[in-house]
């Protein structure tokens, strides 16, 4: 934050879609902690060169999502599901986010998410590769880092599941978000292989997201929307048996703000994806917290995993992060960390972790003002 913001309460300013739920969520907690309304600067200014900020302001950026004109911009497409176009739609949203920085910097005012965070975040092939080499644990990826092959089609995905002895694998567009485009790919004896995912193909080829899990039975079938997907961009890994909770797959979303885990919700699934929107449940976190308990493990060690996978984005405030745990509960893995992953609403904070009582976007004005009192506690150089 800089030192002009630190004489007073921070002003802020957020970069969003007004109306959407996310600036709204956010403008409540901005309020309920009696701080002036954040100016909002719309997504669609942003993409017409129209970014300006106030000197001093402490700019939040926030998810492009839930606005169709925005993702037409942004991907070319007239149909907010269509599937195909997120390679487009990474280069477009990190330029813009640059240019927000460029703008902020311009004018003095100070950013809660960093440019070259976000670059990383929504890249998956990078995000694995910057996890792996810090020894967050994740799983075994061929597609990680910047080094990772390119995936050309469904003959290279299964080149690679071969090469690498993975007959069960994730294969997920590299740009994607939502687990939009993502498919459970398994092969078994005879050459036979299967899918499951919330893809739809139509007539002409096109892709479309669907708010259901459907499978896939046949490998033509599975490799039309890979072959699809993979001008885009693919990200490979290894599939990997979570643990269950009421017969259902289970994992977490976990809230990392400021370096501590603060939220935290299960997700359950009889499906491999347990997206909320997906038809996932919501589960129960002290069923959870026992289960890692009788299995001999370390309910806070789960989540240093979280904090130790934030820490590698030190200029972002908040990300979520998505934790796997393994058959039996006693060991988890990093499946991805989300730039946008706070959307929980009405979930509060974890027992001792400071945001009890307070949802997501509450803890994190709390930790924007617990800055500016330590900036203000500090003697000016």
């Amino acid at each position: 934050m800089s030192r002009s913001a630190s004489s007073g309460p921070p002003r802020l300013a957020v970069v969003g879609n007004p109306g959407s739920r996310r600036v709204s969520l956010f403008q409540d907690a901005v309020a309920a902690a009696g701080l002036p309304a954040a100016r909002t600067v719309s997504w669609l200014d942003v993409l017409d060169g129209g970014a300006r900020f106030l000197p001093g302001e402490t700019v939040r950026i926030e998810s492009p999502g839930e606005d169709a004109e925005v993702d037409r911009l942004l991907r070319d497409a007239d149909d907010p599901t269509r599937v195909e176009g997120s390679a487009l739609w990474y280069a477009r949203f990190t330029a813009a986010v640059r240019e927000v920085a460029r703008a902020a910097a311009g004018a003095g005012a100070g950013l809660l998410d960093g440019p070259a965070d976000i670059a990383v975040l929504f890249d998956k092939r990078l995000c694995h590769g910057v996890l792996d080499s810090a020894g967050v644990p994740v799983p075994a990826s061929p597609t990680s880092g910047r080094a990772a092959p390119p995936v050309r089609g469904w003959d290279d995905v299964r080149a690679l599941m071969a090469g690498h002895r993975m007959p069960r694998v994730f294969v997920k567009p590299a740009h994607g978000s939502s687990a939009s485009g993502v498919l459970a790919v398994e092969t078994a004896g005879g050459g036979r292989v299967r899918a499951a995912t919330s893809v739809e193909r139509d007539p002409a080829g096109r892709l479309y997201n669907s708010l259901r899990v459907r499978r896939c039975t046949t490998e033509r079938e599975v490799a039309a929307i890979v072959d699809a997907l993979a001008p885009d961009g693919l990200h490979i890994e290894r599939w990997l048996p979570k643990a269950a909770q009421g017969g259902r797959v289970a994992d977490l979303r976990v809230v990392v703000v400021d370096g501590r885990a603060t939220h935290a919700v299960v997700r359950t699934s009889h499906s491999p994806m347990t997206n909320l929107h997906l038809g996932g449940a919501r589960g129960d976190l002290d069923q959870v917290r026992a289960a890692v308990g009788a299995a001999g493990a370390d309910w806070g060690r789960a989540l240093a995993v979280c904090e130790q996978a934030a820490r590698l984005f030190p200029d972002t405030l908040c990300v979520g992060v998505d934790l796997l745990p393994l058959t039996g509960w006693r060991r988890f893995a990093v499946g991805e960390v989300n730039a946008f992953g706070d959307l929980l609403p009405r979930l509060t904070g974890l027992p001792g972790s400071g945001a009890e009582g307070l949802d997501t976007y509450a803890a994190q004005v709390a930790a924007v003002l617990n800055r500016a009192r330590n900036a203000r506690a500090t003697p000016a150089p």
